[in-house]
């Protein structure tokens, strides 16, 4: 059996990956994969995911310059979730996110609002021209 087929895809042919660099163990970012963009993955060293939104691949820094090296890929238990332990490369500290902070989960709930708790550590503007 293919390692592929191991995981629990769902209806649309995706699975939900969680980036978590290595090292500080933060949770860069979640996003998606379909079987093409794991296996390149696997091939490539860096990530590649699905873009829902694009509908498309998107191989991670493409655009941006910040890639993500991959060290480690994980299954979750019940085959349905993939971890990712990476290298935010291309800007340091690393920059995982489009609003140019270093992980997606910059806003925490404080009395009842979401609250920005990481600074922008390069404007997305010149990030993305």
């Amino acid at each position: 059996m293919d390692w592929l087929d191991e995981i629990k895809w769902d209806r649309d042919g995706l699975v939900p990956v969680i980036a978590q660099e290595r090292g500080s163990n933060d949770v860069l970012m979640f996003a998606f994969m379909n079987r093409e963009a794991l296996q390149r993955t696997a091939d490539l060293g860096q990530a590649v995911y699905w873009s829902r939104s694009r509908a498309r691949l998107w191989h991670k820094g493409e655009e941006s310059g910040h890639f993500q090296q991959v060290h480690e890929i994980r299954l979750d238990c019940d085959n349905d979730v993939v971890l990712l332990q990476v290298t935010q490369l291309g800007h340091q500290p690393g920059i995982a996110c489009h609003t140019g902070r270093h992980s997606c989960f910059f806003q925490r709930l404080e009395q009842g609002a979401w609250r920005s708790v990481e600074p922008v550590l390069k404007d997305p503007v010149s990030i993305y021209r």
